[in-house]
């Protein structure tokens, strides 16, 4: 069995790791810039304090990896099942990014930040988005089922559709103008 290597405070510009495998790595306070991820294997790895900076980590296998206080800004995240990564290395912020057809089911992702972020067809089902903000984001066709979202800000969230009975609301927030993401199945007309 190797050795894990660790790189701490390093930065990492334009790394074209897509469709490879990268294992037994920790990376401790980095920065990776416009690196792309897409495909890529990065099962078991381990990313702590680290900034992804117009990065594409689309279809990237997640499996075990560990993120901890990972910020991902301007980069894609397309298709990426957040529910493999490792539970006790799990906290995010995104700012500006695209994670579209991705999956946090069964993820606790309280007090994490969602800004001006797109998450269409997102699945969150029996995730803990307890004091999450999604701050300007597109929530279309994204999934909500048995999830927690007390205290959850959706004041500039758009095109969501939450069921309030089959979801945790209590202290959520809404704005006046998108409250019909909460009415939807009772098929009325809010003018």
């Amino acid at each position: 069995m190797s050795d894990s290597v660790i790189h701490e405070n390093k930065e990492f510009r334009s790394v074209d790791y897509s469709e490879k495998k990268l294992r037994d790595r920790s990376f401790i306070k980095c920065k990776f810039i416009e690196c792309n991820f897409t495909k890529s294997d990065i099962r078991g790895n381990d990313f702590e304090s680290c900034e992804f900076i117009c990065c594409n980590f689309s279809l990237t296998v997640v499996g075990g990896a560990g993120f901890r206080n990972a910020h991902f800004k301007e980069s894609k995240l397309l298709g990426v099942n957040f529910s493999e990564c490792n539970k006790f290395m799990f906290s995010f912020a995104f700012d500006d990014c695209y994670l579209d057809y991705s999956s946090f089911f069964g993820t606790k992702l309280k007090k994490t930040i969602f800004n001006r972020c797109s998450l269409k067809e997102t699945d969150f089902s029996e995730a803990d988005l307890s004091l999450a903000v999604f701050a300007e984001c597109d929530l279309s066709r994204t999934y909500f089922s048995k999830t927690v979202l007390e205290k959850t800000d959706f004041r500039t969230a758009k095109n969501f559709t939450i069921d309030p009975e089959n979801n945790k609301l209590k202290g959520a927030k809404f704005s006046a103008f998108n409250l019909d993401g909460l009415l939807y199945k009772y098929q009325i007309i809010i003018e």
